[in-house]
């Protein structure tokens, strides 16, 4: 009997994890924080909240160990990503103030680095949700300033996003 091919999600997580495997034996824990936002992406986008979750605490954790803050606002950005979609997936005690939260750290972190990509993420994230609870003069608020800073690079998806996310919170 011949099993089925694995999915894009688990061929990448299979290769991310195996990669960290390889990266960690060499003694070195430096950006294994980045790659655990990778690691959190892509169990996020296969409906593995749990096993996101895990990379996004495994991140912050080695972040807050090794002083790596280069990842940081896109861990917790992540993380509240993660909240959200464990709420959708598994029925659980939804947690808006948590996840919020973690989006304002986020968008502090980006600010504080001047990680404008990062910063418009996290804006986005937040965006999103003030929109689903019916906050959308705060949303568009909040969002467009980080929008606006950007003058190229308008074709990139997180922009495309943001724009999209705008167009709705105008109309």
């Amino acid at each position: 009997m011949h099993s089925p091919a694995p999915d894009r999600h688990t061929q990448g997580s299979e290769q991310i994890g195996e990669a960290l495997i390889a990266y960690r034996a060499t003694g070195t824990e430096l950006l294994v924080p980045l790659w655990l936002t990778f690691l959190a992406e892509i169990h996020g986008e296969a409906g593995r909240v749990e096993e996101g979750v895990a990379a996004v605490t495994e991140g912050l954790t080695i972040a807050n160990q090794i002083g790596d803050r280069f990842g940081e606002a896109e861990l917790y950005r992540l993380k509240g990503e993660r909240i959200l979609q464990k709420f959708k997936v598994q029925s659980s005690q939804f947690n808006a103030e948590e996840a919020e939260a973690c989006f304002h750290k986020a968008i502090a972190i980006a600010q504080k680095q001047q990680a404008r990509s990062w910063e418009l993420r996290a804006a986005t994230s937040l965006a999103r949700l003030w929109q689903q609870q019916g906050k959308r003069a705060e949303a568009r608020d909040l969002l467009a300033p980080v929008y606006e800073w950007f003058t190229e690079g308008f074709d990139t998806a997180d922009l495309k996003d943001a724009k999209a996310l705008l167009e709705e919170l105008n109309s």
